[in-house]
């Protein structure tokens, strides 16, 4: 435990001060917004990914007028239900593009949030193979270097750290790497860490290394738990500090709400995010299905509210939950 609490201290005198003097803020692909419990998220979702893999995508090679003109018509929804902040989940290799969600952000009055990281699922096909030959200091230095100047020789920053593993215990050697670089950033930048994880059996692991790296798990977001069949492992999450992110409503409202009303009986709504893991455009494709982002709004409210979940509740969920969850703020 002292050599976890050591390294914390070498990390943040290495890499200068945080953010600890500064007011909260959350930051978007236009700039930083103080933290504000009262607006309406959509935690995880996307706009634009292409599976083609890190060995083949051709960086910003689609076309952007195509993409806006497919996907705007959904994002124009949300104003019904008063949506502000939307989580663009893509990441590098995956087809994110920060220019296109700027453009997205401008068209729309949508806070579009963008991340840093790499992605590890699906048996490292996402990985550029430099990753492969880079230290994990090196690797968090770029990602840091993201935040720090711009992505991609913009000014647009990220505001959340995007990564992904395979479901196993123990990790990839890659994938252990991406969480220890994910922690360096963290404690640099005080961005939270999202995690494509899937079933609890490859959160543990995560969860031991940031806690050895000294990393808050309040800082960790376990993206798609809604794979996890046993409910108590939600329980133990909440417990330790970390974000469950219920994020397939999309298509399944059904088993969410299941979990849902669990969270609410077990007293741990209060680290529950929602969200659609919805949309989106496939450049690989002619024809192009785009998921609505509004299951949340007409199907999955009406059944909790029917269920007996206070407004509060429901606030807790689309909007106090979230914004914590990507509060900046530099404390770890």
């Amino acid at each position: 435990m002292l050599r976890c609490h050591l390294l914390f201290f070498l990390i943040a005198l290495t890499y200068g001060c945080t953010l600890n003097d500064q007011q909260a803020f959350i930051q978007d692909v236009q700039g930083r917004h103080p933290v504000d419990t009262d607006r309406v998220w959509l935690s995880h979702e996307h706009i634009l990914v292409d599976f083609i893999g890190a060995d083949s995508i051709q960086h910003h090679t689609w076309d952007h007028d195509a993409v806006i003109a497919e996907v705007i018509p959904f994002l124009e929804e949300l104003k019904t239900y008063k949506v502000d902040y939307f989580v663009d989940a893509t990441p590098a290799y995956l087809g994110r593009d920060v220019l296109l969600l700027e453009k997205m952000a401008k068209k729309t009055g949508l806070k579009i949030v963008t991340n840093t990281g790499l992605y590890g699922a699906r048996n490292n096909k996402f990985l550029p193979k430099y990753v492969q030959n880079i230290s994990t200091e090196a690797l968090a230095e770029k990602w840091i270097s993201e935040f720090e100047d711009g992505i991609d020789g913009t000014s647009i920053k990220p505001g959340f750290i995007k990564i992904g593993v395979d479901t196993a215990n123990p990790l990839d050697t890659l994938h252990k790497k991406l969480v220890k670089a994910a922690a360096i950033t963290s404690l640099k930048t005080g961005l939270a860490i999202a995690s494509h994880t899937g079933k609890a059996i490859g959160l543990w692991p995560q969860l031991k290394v940031l806690e050895e790296m000294g990393v808050s798990l309040a800082k960790f977001i376990w993206v798609h738990a809604q794979a996890e069949d046993e409910n108590s492992s939600y329980l133990k999450a909440a417990t330790m500090g970390c974000w469950i992110s219920l994020d397939g409503l999309g298509w399944d409202v059904e088993r969410h709400l299941e979990k849902l009303v669990y969270a609410k009986e077990h007293g741990i709504l209060d680290h529950i995010l929602i969200s659609h893991d919805a949309g989106w455009y496939d450049p690989q494709k002619q024809q192009q299905t785009i998921t609505p982002y509004t299951n949340i709004f007409t199907k999955l409210l009406p059944e909790l509210r029917a269920q007996g979940f206070t407004e509060k509740e429901i606030n807790l969920l689309i909007s106090v939950n979230p914004a914590k969850a990507f509060a900046i703020d530099g404390e770890n």
